[in-house]
Order: C-alpha cells, then structure tokens, then sequence
C-alpha cells in the first residue's frame, strides 16, 4: 500500500501536477482574455481617440500565446526535469516573449503613425522610410534587451558595431548615401507624398512614396519613375504643390488687328469668369484678367490668366475655355486670324529693279 502510495505520489509530481498547473495557467489567461478584452473593446468604441483600438487589435490575438508560454514555464518548474534543461527552456520561452512583445509594440507604433499621419505630418512627414526607422528602431531596442536578459553583454558588441561601422559604410556607400538623402528629403519636407513635381529630368508626376533607397513618382500615364534619393536631392525640382496647390493657368491668344480691343477683353473675361465658376477643378473666388503683349505677325496677342485648384485642373480648365471663347467668339464677330505673312519684294531693290 506504500508502495502503491509512493508510485501515485511520484505520478502525479512528475505528470499530473505540470500538465494541471499548465491548464489552470491557460484556463485563466483564456477566461481573462475573453472578460478583459470583451469590456476594452466596448470601452474603446465610446472614446474617440483610435489609440485604443489599435492596441486592443494588436494584443488581442498574441494574449493567449502569451499565457501558453507562461503556463508551460511553471509547468517546467513543478517537474522534476534536469534543471539545465528546465533553464534553457525557461530562457527560451523568455526570449520569445520577449520578441512578440516587440513584434506587437512595432505593428502598434507603425499603426498609430499610419492613422495618425495628417498629425504627425507637422512633425516628421509620414512615408515608407519614417515607418521603417521605427520599426529598426524598436526591433534594435528588442534584440539589445533579449541578448541583455540571457547574458550577453552588450557592452562589446556596440564597440565592435562601431569600429565595423566603417568598413560597413565604405562597402554600402552607395546604399547609405540614398538611404540619408531620403531622410534628408523627408525631415526637410520641401518634397512630400502627394506632391505633383517636375525634375529637370522632364519627369513628372505624384510623389507617392519615398522608401530608404528610392522616390516613386506615379506620372499622368499611370507609370512609376523611381527615382534614387541621392539624385533627388540634386536635381532641379518644380514642386507644383508649393507654396499651395493652387496656380494660376495661362492661355496664349490672338485677335485681328482690326478688332475692339475693348470689347476682346470684356467678351474675353465674361468667358473665364464662367469656367471659374462651372468648371469643376476652377476657383470660383479668382478674377480671371487679360493683358496685351504682342504685335504679332498676323495678329494682336494676349494672354488670358486664369487659375486651377492643383496642377492636373489646369487641363479641364483650358480645354473648357477654349470651347467656349472659340463660340462666343463666333457671336460676337471677333476673328482670330490664321497666320499671315505679307512679303514685299520692292522692299529691298535698288533704283532700277534690281537686288
């Protein structure tokens, strides 16, 4: 019966006791996690602030495997295991909760930038680089506390980084010199995602990302120009965005010399006046004008100023006026010539006849 006793004693020690202490660890991380979260997702919905809901979405599905692996390490320690074993695995189990845990604090960070982007765009401009910095950032701080938390020193490997940086940089010249002007371009913010620019390249288009090594520019055609950040930074850019998006659009006209001026020009602003007002990507508060410049060949030229809303407006805007002028024209009997060109060759001959 001692026996019998001491058998079942040792059983339930070595078996029972670590698989139930296991279960009743995950039991209550499972049953907290369902009360817990449940309570902080209704209490999330009434603040207006998206901060929560970020971190409830994000800790939510790693929260029992975070129990998992707390139950199994007091299970091991309730189990008469070797205890070097027991020690590796408990180290083990430390450094992955470790690394989810900042894995999780990494995707919140990078969430919380990307929601609240039009906020920290007065700060630091948010694009694929500024993301990426953060994510190294935090997953560097992660790697220096597991390598910290299992008894490396990191004291050595900072001093080696450091005298290795060199060589490092010499080899990846290239790379890093694109890698600081991308930072550059972002934290001078002259350029930003969403901007329409122009490089004396003649490529143009919408910034749409500026990534460690590259800016992406979708031109008109729907194309992709990537352009290295390091030439970037040295070309001549028309940032059409700048100050604001708004620009004023220039359209090159003629009329007969025989023409009222007068009446050119009230006929003339009458017409911008309405593609201000109906044309959609015009600016219904701006005055639109006209000036007067050229003697032309076979006709008086002017240039009618009027304005768009953003650069691609400019399109719909001319093609609307030129329409329109061109009927308007047409009832109000002002002529725009074809191009004449009278030659004279008396001009130039001598008394008799002759060149």
């Amino acid at each position: 019966m001692n026996q019998f006793f001491k058998i079942s004693t040792n059983l339930f020690t070595e078996a029972v006791m670590p698989l139930a202490v296991f279960l009743i660890i995950v039991m209550i991380g499972y049953a907290i996690r369902k009360i817990m979260i449940s309570r902080l997702v209704k209490w999330a919905k009434s603040t207006k602030t998206q901060v929560d809901d970020i971190i409830i979405a994000a800790i939510k599905g790693p929260f029992i495997i975070w129990f998992l692996m707390l139950g199994l390490y007091f299970a091991l320690e309730v189990t008469k295991f070797p205890e070097n074993i027991v020690h590796l695995i408990g180290k083990s189990l430390l450094v992955l909760g470790i690394f989810s845990a900042t894995l999780v604090l990494a995707n919140i960070i990078s969430q919380i930038i990307r929601t609240y982007a039009s906020k920290v765009e007065s700060a630091l401009p948010v694009n694929s680089l500024t993301q990426h910095i953060s994510r190294v950032v935090i997953f560097g701080i992660g790697i220096l506390i597991i390598l910290n938390s299992i008894g490396i020193s990191i004291t050595p490997i900072l001093a080696t980084l450091g005298i290795g940086g060199l060589a490092v940089a010499l080899a990846l010249q290239e790379t890093l010199s694109n890698l600081f002007s991308g930072f550059h371009i972002t934290v001078a913010r002259q350029i930003k995602i969403g901007d329409y620019i122009k490089l004396d390249s003649d490529q143009e288009g919408y910034v749409i990302d500026i990534n460690w090594r590259t800016t992406k520019i979708r031109m008109l055609p729907n194309n992709v120009v990537l352009i290295p950040n390091e030439k970037l930074t040295k070309a001549i850019v028309i940032n059409y965005y700048l100050p604001d998006k708004e620009m004023a659009v220039l359209v090159n006209l003629g009329v007969h010399y025989n023409s009222d001026l007068k009446k050119v020009e009230k006929v003339t602003c009458e017409v911008a006046r309405e593609i201000m007002k109906e044309v959609p990507g015009g600016v219904p508060e701006f005055e639109p004008f006209i000036r007067y410049n050229t003697f032309g060949d076979s006709s008086i030229g002017f240039t009618v100023i009027l304005r768009a809303k953003e650069f691609v407006d400019q399109y719909l805007v001319k093609h609307e006026f030129v329409k329109r002028l061109q009927e308007r024209y047409k009832k109000e009997d002002i002529v725009i010539p074809y191009p004449i060109r009278t030659i004279q060759y008396e001009q130039g001959r001598g008394k008799e006849g002759v060149l």
